[in-house]
């Protein structure tokens, strides 16, 4: 299961892609695994030399006792020193951001995609749906006549 932050690829090019693990509690593994969460409006943060996924939304699970439950709280990720280090080189001083790409589980363990991306420009979407557009005519046409 792969949920993918479609959002996040619309708006930015991802210019490099890594793999962090996720600090989580019980429900919100359950939570996630029946496929509830929103990375919409989601990005990271790196604040005092660690990672945080800021404005993920995962609802409460439906059986879940936890009356105080923050749907949208920080969550930690887990990276590697040099990891975090290098990012931060890579974002300081630049126009990039670190956006959460997708979360998906692997070895029964939750990792978040992190996407190092730039903003696309609005004239930068108009010429890629114009590209996506053509070539789903072209391929009609390839159907069509084939």
């Amino acid at each position: 299961m792969r949920i993918v932050n479609k959002k996040a690829l619309h708006n930015y090019h991802i210019l490099e892609h890594l793999e962090a693990g996720i600090v989580l509690t019980g429900g919100e593994v359950k939570s996630i695994r029946t496929g509830r969460i929103d990375l919409g409006e989601s990005h990271i943060r790196i604040l005092n030399g660690e990672a945080y996924l800021i404005n993920a939304n995962i609802p409460q699970y439906a059986q879940s006792a936890n009356k105080e439950y923050d749907a949208g709280k920080s969550r930690k990720l887990l990276m590697h020193r040099t990891q975090i280090d290098s990012l931060i080189g890579k974002t300081s001083g630049k126009n990039t951001t670190l956006v959460p790409v997708s979360i998906y589980e692997k070895n029964n363990r939750f990792k978040v995609e992190v996407g190092l991306a730039k903003s696309k420009k609005e004239f930068d979407k108009r010429k890629i749906i114009k590209e996506k557009d053509h070539q789903r005519r072209v391929e009609q046409e390839l159907r069509g006549k084939g």
